[in-house]
């Protein structure tokens, strides 16, 4: 069997929300939470993050937990996640970026276990092409040889910054790996925000991590917990996803 990896896309650089990844919630650093729940998949784990000297911290964190660490260009995004996958040797690339503390890992695994019975080593498939999942729950998952594809044809900036665009435009044309109907029936989640990137975000995330064990709970758990407090997804409603 191909193996399988997750390459989690991580920096400090934030600029609604600087050091994101690292603030304390519980005792504990945000990126703890979305490492223990990739942990769930079963799946081997890398970050790839930037050179600049801020993101030092990264690197720190990563080598004290023994988690393979790459360090590649901070604008050209796809070089780094190409490069990244040079060092750790997948197969199979499942994309992750670390603001997203509340990511299923058993749904990791069933989506990589249904992408391997494929077998079309130039498919991408992910959960965003058709969105049901809340945002904070995404994954893209596709071969390194598509990386490679990718990285060597994408000349467009935002192609090269966002890592997937050019995938998605040229070997997405029979829409998403998952549905609701493939994984849970329990609806269209596609606007609660569980991901990091504002304020009003981690004050959402910090009320269901700290007030309801929101980190420990399986995926029908979790959106759940979302239709039972609609006033704490509220208070993050009005944020805008940033454009690609």
């Amino acid at each position: 069997m191909q193996q399988a990896g997750i390459i989690s896309q991580v920096r400090l650089g934030s600029t609604r929300l600087p050091g994101k990844v690292l603030l304390p919630l519980a005792g504990r650093p945000m990126l703890d939470y979305h490492l223990e729940r990739l942990r769930q998949s079963n799946l081997p784990i890398g970050l790839a993050t930037t050179t600049l000297a801020a993101d030092d911290a990264l690197a720190h964190y990563a080598a004290a937990r023994g988690i393979p660490c790459y360090r590649g260009s901070e604008t050209d995004v796809l070089s780094r996640y190409y490069e990244a996958n040079q060092q750790f040797g997948f197969a199979v690339v499942v994309r992750v970026t670390s603001d997203c503390p509340l990511l299923d890992g058993p749904t990791l695994e069933a989506a990589v276990a249904r992408y391997l019975t494929e077998n079309e080593p130039l498919a991408y498939r992910s959960n965003v092409v058709e969105r049901t999942f809340p945002r904070g729950l995404d994954f893209e998952i596709f071969s390194a040889d598509l990386l490679a594809l990718a990285h060597t044809q994408a000349t467009l900036a935002a192609e090269r910054e966002h890592v997937t665009p050019y995938l998605r435009a040229n070997f997405a044309p029979h829409g998403p790996v998952l549905n609701r109907n493939e994984f849970c029936t329990l609806g269209d989640y596609s606007a609660p925000r569980l991901t990091l990137d504002t304020p009003a975000d981690f004050e959402v995330l910090s009320q269901l991590i700290a007030g309801y064990q929101a980190h420990t709970l399986s995926l029908p758990a979790l959106l759940a917990l979302v239709d039972a407090h609609p006033e704490i997804l509220a208070l993050n409603a009005h944020i805008e996803q940033k454009k690609l």
